[in-house]
């Protein structure tokens, strides 16, 4: 896969199939993009579980928060990673090991680790990098 440039059906075909995310990074703040991406997707009808062990327990735009992919309540279709790259190769390993794993990993603008999305395109999951699913979704003509 060329990371470096995308085919439109690619994305779309993503972001039409995805149904759930789990939101690595999401933040309380109105303010921070981890929440103004939270609440577009929420509003384009796609089911968010925010993620941040700092916000566990409480809600985010009225999700309740997990502490780590771990802690899911149940299968989701794509991590979307509001984390630096460094960080990003400890989510996608914590995200290759959900049982089942996500069909997508998504990692936000300014976000890239080419290792990690080595490891999970061999376990057969997607990868999209220094991508934002609120620009691609309008762009696309999704929803």
């Amino acid at each position: 896969m060329n990371h470096d440039a995308y085919d439109d059906a690619y994305l779309a075909g993503i972001l039409r199939e995805v149904k759930t995310i789990a939101l690595v990074g999401a933040s309380p703040k109105p303010e921070r993009p981890s929440h103004e991406v939270m609440e577009f997707l929420l509003s384009k009808g796609y089911r968010v579980i925010p993620v941040n062990p700092g916000q566990a327990g409480k809600t985010i735009l009225g999700q309740t928060v997990c502490a780590s992919l771990a802690e899911l309540p149940g299968p989701v279709d794509m991590i979307d990673i509001f984390r630096n790259s460094q960080a990003a190769g400890g989510v996608v390993d914590a995200a290759l090991a959900l049982s089942p794993p996500p069909k997508v990993i998504w990692m936000q603008k300014g976000v890239r680790n080419d290792e990690a999305a080595s490891r999970a395109e061999a376990a057969g999951v997607s990868v999209v990098m220094n991508r934002c699913p609120k620009i691609e979704i309008p762009r696309l003509g999704i929803g």
